[in-house]
């Protein structure tokens, strides 16, 4: 199972905002990703409850995981938009 680790770079972290458009995106990739952050249980990406409890400020360092077709090209694109500011 392919995993990319990144850290959030959105100045308020995973909530509002930034937590609408990646799970937005990643509901639009039809593949299925979770997230987590170490020590707690991964959650759906495409969960907005599921990615707002993982409480993720910014610096903190997710692992997202995924199986299937395109597996690696959406934890491509997701990283990516994880390691942007999403406040802006």
């Amino acid at each position: 199972m392919p995993e990319r680790t990144v850290a959030v770079a959105s100045r308020t972290g995973l909530h509002a905002r930034p937590a609408k458009l990646f799970v937005q995106e990643a509901a639009r990739l039809g593949v299925p990703v979770q997230i987590r952050v170490d020590g707690r249980r991964p959650v759906p990406a495409t969960s907005m409850l599921g990615v707002l409890s993982l409480g993720a400020v910014q610096g903190t360092m997710v692992t997202l995981s995924a199986e299937g077709d395109g597996a690696a090209e959406a934890l491509d694109a997701l990283a990516a938009l994880l390691s942007r500011d999403l406040d802006e």
